[in-house]
Parts: C-alpha cells; structure tokens; sequence
C-alpha cells in the first residue's frame, strides 16, 4: 500500500524493450496470472479464450491513433516538430521541438500553418491552425495529419515510423480518431482472435484517447501528489449497461480499466477522465485485466499494483524479465484474472 515513489521502480534491461511488433499480432507471449489460485501460467495472446472465464463480458477501446506528429519550420527557417496533443475550447494542445514564443508562425505541407498562442506548463503550447490561411477546426486538421504526419511512436522505440507502423500501431477495430498513442493491449488483437472472443463473450467498446499522461513521469516522491493528465472518454448506452450490471468484466487495457472505474465512480458518460488508479485507490468494479508490460515508477505500473499489490506485481515482472517477454508498448502481452 505504499505511496513513495521509490517502491515503484524496477530494473528493466534496454534490450528487453520491444523495437518492433510481433507477427502475428496475436503470436505475442503472454503471462498469465490467477489471482484466486496463486497462479502463474505461460501462454500465448491466442490462448485468451482458455484462460477467461466464460460468464466474462470483454471491453475494447476502439481509439484510433492519429498521425500526430508534424514536421515544418518557423519563418525564420528553423526546423520544428509538433506533436498534437488533444483539441480544447481555446485550441489545440501540442508539444513543440524547437524554440517558439507566443504568436510565432509554423509552417507544414499542404498549406497547413500553425500559431502558437500561449506557452503552457508542462512543455505544452497551445495553437491555432490554418489551411491557406483560413482558420479550420480540428476533425479538418486530422484529415491533413493523416496525409502529412506521422505515427507517434512512443520514446522509447529508438528509431523512426514507417509505413508498417501505420498499419501496426493501430488496433485492428480502431474507429475514433484522436489518440497519440495507442491502447496497447488492442494492439494484440488480430480478425481470427477478435472473431473467437465476440463469438464466445458479451463485448462491447467505449473510447477513451490516449494522450500525454500515458509517458508522464511521476515526479512526486508521494504518487498521492501526482496529477494525472485528463483524456477524452465516452462510454456509449450498451457499455454503460454491461458496468451497471453484475457481470464481471475484463478491460482490454488500462485505458479500458480507467474508463470503466471513472463511470463506475461519477456516472458520467463522456468527458474528462483523470482517474489515478494505485494500490491506496483500486478498481472497484474491474474483474480482470489484459494489458503489457509498463515502465518502472509509472502510473500504468501503480495501476497493475493496484490490482495484484506491489510485491506480487514486481514477482510476476522478475519472472517475465527472466522469461524473456519483450516489453511497452510493442512487447507481449499479461492477463490478469
């Protein structure tokens, strides 16, 4: 139940961390823990169905990644990169490389152009952005991205996008644009697996986007001081269902996990989600839980704790680090049930 930062590390071998996806998707290793048991199980994601209880319903994140990541030059001439974050009242959220100030002019390919706004906490910039001048709302600037940016690959995959990662990083049932990063445990998921589980389980799909939270360090030497990056969510009438009910439900990835526990909670349908799972504040309502392996001092890897406890949880990593699973965002695959 601790809450100091430190109990949340671990050390986790550079070469261990997955630079590309398996293929198949669903070929990924996946570890397999049973709480009621004490049991630990060495599988592969395609064997999901042997493991989940049948009386389970299964929960998606249908968010789709979008190409968020822009690359241009001031006026000046200067090379920038902006990295989309989410869309506000005031504009849009994005992170800049390269040195801006308040009202320098960005310009992209295909008549894009930018102006930052204001210089926010964080890193953050807020921006407006042009088409040939003419200001244009955000569902227009996700048609351009698509055609000129490219796929954020997470910090940790030491090399650039390619046309693969377009495919690869970007679930097979994705549908609502305006993630910058993908629900990873989706990413396991291929049309013959999802097939077996929709056939056998009740399922259904809320959305919630990925955005900057998910790679925010935890800074904080208490994690109860952490403030969480609020993400765009909705759960539609049929998922809201399925939680109000008694069926035991397995989330399909922390983004999953967070959403469901933030209705349970607020019973807001839709909105800002900012929900900090950790061992001191565990889900509620979540049964099970699919997901990868997270980095250390990570809110992604409290969340896991939350579930299985601290000690447990670093158990069941040493075993994965010694197993050779490949880890983040690219890596195999844990179900917890």
């Amino acid at each position: 139940m601790s809450v100091l930062l430190s109990d949340y590390d671990y050390h986790l071998p550079g070469s261990m961390i997955a630079q590309q996806p398996t293929k198949p998707r669903s070929g990924a290793k996946m570890l397999v823990y049973d709480r009621k048991r004490d049991r630990v199980d060495h599988a592969i994601v395609s064997d999901l169905c042997d493991f989940l209880p049948t009386d389970y319903a299964v929960i998606f994140n249908d968010a789709k990644v979008i190409k968020a990541r822009l690359f241009g030059k001031k006026l000046s001439g200067g090379k920038i990169e902006l990295l989309i974050i989410k869309e506000t009242k005031e504009g849009v959220l994005a992170l800049i490389k390269g040195k801006v100030g308040e009202g320098t002019r960005l310009i992209f390919d295909r008549d894009l152009s930018a102006e930052t706004l204001s210089l926010n906490g964080g890193g953050e910039r807020l921006v407006r952005f042009f088409e040939a001048n003419e200001t244009i709302g955000f569902s227009r600037l996700l048609i351009i991205a698509d055609r000129i940016g490219k796929t954020p690959l997470p910090p940790y995959i030491k090399r650039a996008a390619d046309a693969d990662d377009d495919k690869r990083y970007q679930s097979c049932f994705a549908k609502t644009p305006g993630s910058v990063a993908a629900p990873t445990a989706s990413l396991h998921f291929d049309p013959p697996l999802l097939e077996r589980v929709r056939s056998r389980y009740r399922w259904t799909e809320i959305t919630l986007h990925v955005g900057l939270g998910t790679f925010k360090a935890v800074e904080t030497d208490d994690i109860r001081d952490h403030k969480m990056h609020a993400e765009s969510y909705s759960i539609p009438p049929v998922a809201q269902a399925l939680i109000d009910s008694k069926t035991p439900l397995i989330a399909i990835g922390t983004t999953v996990a967070r959403a469901i526990e933030y209705y349970d909670r607020t019973r807001m349908a839709g909105g800002e989600c900012d929900l900090f799972l950790y061992p001191r504040n565990p889900p509620r309502r979540l049964a099970a839980l699919m997901t990868n392996f997270h980095l250390p001092r990570s809110t992604l890897f409290m969340l896991v704790c939350s579930l299985i406890g601290i000690e447990k949880t670093k158990e069941l990593y040493a075993l994965a680090i010694k197993s050779n699973y490949r880890f983040y965002s690219y890596g195999d695959a844990m179900l917890i049930i």
